[in-house]
């Protein structure tokens, strides 16, 4: 039977969701220990990958394996045996067909900043200082949906075959500690938030003019772009199928800058 498993990972310990050779990775540990339940090796399959440092509030992944009678009793178990720092919410029984990466129909990322040294946010939000035009990172920053190529965001020497997402909604909002980077589309490429965020966050010091992100997207060269954010601040934030009811956002339990991680409608 096939199921997909939702779970949130603090990422600082890890390179990323994805195995790789003698590094840890998420991925790893909760194959790890579905197979370890279940008595069989379990192969994941995630809905996308994180880069090394970023952390996931709402993530998915699916996997084929025996009919599990009670799922909750799964669950706990799970979360018995898994580091501290991932914790899987639920497992949902699936048709075969089911895709954790290529069904879902749009991701959410954010991106906190704060703003003076907080020593409960290490590791979980980027300490920036210099002041930033706020509104002149949101007039740019409204400019992304409107364009579809994003090559010059992406990682260079990526495998992807194709640099096209939809973003549908770029904002950024103030907290109490700092701001917060709101950002939804259809997909996302290696690296393409973090040097969104990294560009409009050069906007906002006033080192890219504001009307250059056009040029910028326009000439597709990722030289053309600012610098990438660290990976600290990032959160993969919800993930949406159109078969899995999305839970309400306060079950993912993250609370940064006084604000939750709200869903983005």
């Amino acid at each position: 039977m096939r199921y997909f498993i939702e779970f949130a990972y603090n990422g600082t310990a890890y390179h990323g969701w994805q195995k790789q050779h003698n590094v840890p990775s998420v991925q790893q540990a909760l194959e790890e220990a579905l197979s370890l339940l279940l008595r069989r090796s379990i192969e994941t399959t995630g809905a996308g990958r994180t880069d090394t440092g970023v952390h996931a509030s709402q993530a998915f992944a699916h996997f084929d394996g025996p009919e599990i009678h009670d799922r909750e009793d799964l669950v706990y178990r799970l979360n018995a045996v898994l580091p501290r720092d991932i914790a899987v919410r639920r497992i949902i029984p699936l048709h075969d067909d089911a895709h954790a990466r290529f069904d879902a129909r749009r991701r959410t990322y954010y991106y906190f900043i704060h703003t003076r040294k907080e020593v409960f946010l290490e590791n979980l939000s980027w300490q920036f200082a210099p002041a930033l035009d706020f509104d002149k990172m949101n007039r740019a920053a409204s400019v992304l949906p409107l364009y579809n190529d994003f090559e010059c965001f992406s990682k260079v020497d990526t495998d992807v075959h194709s640099f096209i997402c939809r973003i549908t909604h770029a904002r950024w909002e103030r907290t109490p500690n700092g701001l917060k980077f709101t950002i939804t589309a259809d997909r996302f490429l290696r690296n393409m938030v973090r040097a969104i965020v990294g560009t409009l966050i050069d906007i906002g010091r006033g080192r890219i003019p504001e009307d250059a992100l056009e040029r910028i997207i326009e000439s597709r060269d990722r030289c053309q772009a600012g610098f990438s954010a660290p990976a600290h601040g990032l959160y993969l934030a919800e993930i949406q199928y159109d078969y899995i009811d999305n839970p309400s956002p306060d079950r993912n339990g993250v609370l940064l800058h006084g604000t939750s991680l709200q869903k983005t409608q």
